[in-house]
């Protein structure tokens, strides 16, 4: 990853909130297509959701720290772990629809899929459906997704687009 990185903690609870927020600002700040936006979960006395920019300059990071400073975010140099869950990142926007792992490898930074319960690489024309909500996370400095088998042979990333809360039907 780039040495270009800065986090934000804006006190947020939830992933969701958390994504809405880091888009946000990105559009906001116009950031370019090459940034990776990660959350990052915050475990100490007040657990919470942080998020990350990773740029690619010296002088989008600038740009980027005095934007958000501007709008009363607290930035902070760096990223708060190593293994953030990537919301933003090159090529994002055309994994949508169903796609062969060797295209959604292709077309993003991706750069492994990984399936749950499995010790091997699946094989690069197994077809996934994305729901259009692809979250890779970082492990070990490579960005990759977890998936899950699903319907007709088919895999989904194994994070859903729409969670049902927790407790809901209490």
């Amino acid at each position: 990853m780039t040495p270009y990185v800065l986090t934000v903690d804006a006190g947020l609870k939830d992933l969701r909130g958390t994504d809405h927020l880091l888009h946000a600002l990105a559009a906001e700040l116009a950031l370019p297509e090459s940034t990776f936006g990660c959350t990052h979960l915050v475990r100490d006395e007040r657990p919470r959701v942080a998020l990350s920019f990773a740029v690619e300059s010296e002088e989008v990071l600038l740009r980027a720290r005095e934007g958000l400073t501007a709008r009363g975010h607290v930035v902070t140099d760096g990223a708060p772990d190593a293994a953030g869950r990537a919301v933003l990142y090159p090529g994002m926007a055309h994994l949508t629809g169903t796609l062969p792992i060797a295209e959604l490898l292709s077309r993003s930074a991706i750069d492994g899929v990984t399936v749950l319960g499995t010790t091997g690489p699946p094989a690069a024309e197994t077809p996934v459906v994305t729901r259009d909500h692809v979250r890779p996370q970082w492990q070990d400095g490579a960005l990759v997704l977890t998936v899950q088998p699903a319907a007709g042979g088919t895999l989904t990333p194994f994070e859903v687009p729409d969670p049902t809360p927790c407790c809901a039907d209490h």
